[in-house]
């Protein structure tokens, strides 16, 4: 367990070990959150997965460190094909415990599994587009659509439930009823998909059209639990000497239509497809050649593809890496240090972020750009008092890079004496010249002076 205090690591003590402070009621806190914990296990054995997902968001609001929970809450979005949201989930509990955690495996088993990831991939961008069909009123479009999401991923919830609606919206009850009944195999007791099943069985009973089409006079119904029942009013038994009547008539029946319907039609088949047999024999000498050609110009393009698919697979493990580093940027910004922050979002690659993601990363910098400028400052400082000259120069150049005059050129004042003292000295000259020109009259414009005739 860690200490909410100074960040150590304690055990079951009521003071911490470090720094003394009080643990008694993080302690209740955190066996609150293993109960909640324990509550969403036993939701997850028996697949009430929205239920065991309700329980485990609050196990891990009362205490954020609970990788157990933060694990299993991955598992059971990966369970209802929420496979982004799983992931998240993994890449924070890896944040928080980097050593001898199981999330570990389970990102490094998706990395590994090339053709999960192309699958991921593609059910999100056809999710999507579906979504945006159902918006613009193209239903039919968006059934489409989501069926090919769910020969993809055929355990995403949502992708079950959209479908469904859409076939309640389309007067297709039984298929709504269908799909719904695939999405509660996944997850029990999940409200939405009970909520629509409510609805659809109530459509069946109401509309009028369904009941025509189903003689409903000669029908009754009744609920069971969440089905519709539906069974003939009148049921007569057949004798025994009557069902063999019918056999004996079926048999008879059934050879006079094979001798005198079938046996010529297939005699005439058979004569017809030994002539376009030959004709096909004397086609296919003929066009040998061209089948080859053919068959070589079908290996180059299988070749090209195969290079393209490479080169997608390599573009979306850079998106990955992209997406892990936004989501240990997160990480940092909710434990408050500025500075491992502002670091974590410089090595982003925005490029292969989505709009959203990089207007948030975008967003995300703006908020922290004059505490995490004032941070870099004073570790630049530091390293040049404690004669750090190498690791100070790096400092400096970020800060400069971010705002050039900043402490009214402190920062570039700073930077030329890390080089100097590191030999860089044609560099250092570069940046005292720019203090004499931007700040003339001021000491470090002077000092700077001496520095140049020196060199």
């Amino acid at each position: 367990m860690i200490c909410y205090k100074c960040g150590g690591t304690v055990g079951h003590e009521d003071f911490c070990p470090n720094c003394n402070a009080d643990l008694s009621i993080f302690q209740r806190a955190v066996r609150i959150s293993n109960e909640y914990y324990n509550d969403g296990l036993m939701k997850a054995n028996v697949r009430n997965l929205s239920g065991a997902i309700v329980s485990l968001k609050k196990s891990l609001k009362i205490y954020k460190y609970n990788t157990n929970a933060r694990n299993l809450l991955g598992l059971v979005y990966y369970e209802t094909g929420e496979v982004v949201a799983a992931l998240s989930e993994w890449v924070i509990s890896t944040s928080y415990q980097p050593e001898d955690n199981i999330a570990s495996q389970y990102l490094q088993d998706i990395h590994n599994n090339r053709s999960r990831l192309e699958a991921i991939n593609q059910t999100i961008k056809k999710y999507n587009q579906a979504l945006l069909y159902c918006k613009q009123g193209s239903r039919d479009l968006a059934i489409i659509q989501l069926k090919k999401v769910l020969s993809l991923n055929d355990r995403l919830v949502k992708g079950h439930q959209l479908l469904a609606l859409l076939y309640l919206q389309e007067g297709h009850y039984d298929r709504a009823k269908k799909s719904l009944r695939n999405a509660g195999k996944i997850d029990t007791d999940n409200t939405t998909t009970l909520r629509y099943l409510k609805e659809a069985n109530r459509c069946i009973k109401e509309d009028p059209k369904y009941r025509k089409n189903h003689n409903n006079d000669d029908l009754i119904s009744y609920q069971s639990g969440n089905e519709m029942i539906i069974m003939p009013k009148r049921f007569r038994e057949s004798s025994l000497g009557a069902t063999l009547l019918y056999i004996i008539l079926g048999i008879v029946i059934g050879t006079a239509a094979n001798w005198f319907l079938i046996v010529p039609g297939v005699k005439s088949n058979a004569a017809e497809d030994a002539k376009n047999r030959l004709l096909e024999a004397n086609d296919t000498i003929s066009t040998n050649g061209q089948t080859i050609d053919g068959l070589e110009k079908q290996i180059e393009d299988l070749q090209k593809k195969l290079d393209g698919v490479t080169d997608d697979n390599e573009e979306i493990k850079k998106q990955m890496k992209a997406y892990e580093e936004l989501m240990s940027a997160f990480t940092k910004y909710t434990d408050g240090d500025v500075y491992e922050l502002g670091n974590a979002l410089d090595k982003i690659n925005t490029k292969y972020l989505s709009k959203e993601a990089k207007e948030s990363c975008e967003k995300l910098k703006e908020s922290i750009k004059e505490p995490y400028l004032k941070s870099l400052y004073d570790k630049g400082y530091s390293y040049y008092n404690n004669g750090n000259w190498k690791k100070g120069a790096e400092t400096f150049k970020k800060v400069i890079k971010m705002e050039k005059d900043y402490k009214d050129g402190s920062a570039v004042y700073y930077l030329a004496q890390c080089l100097r003292q590191n030999g860089n000295k044609e560099e250092a000259k570069k940046y005292y010249r720019y203090i004499i020109e931007t700040f003339p009259g001021t000491q470090k414009a002077r000092t700077s002076e001496n520095y140049v005739k020196e060199q």
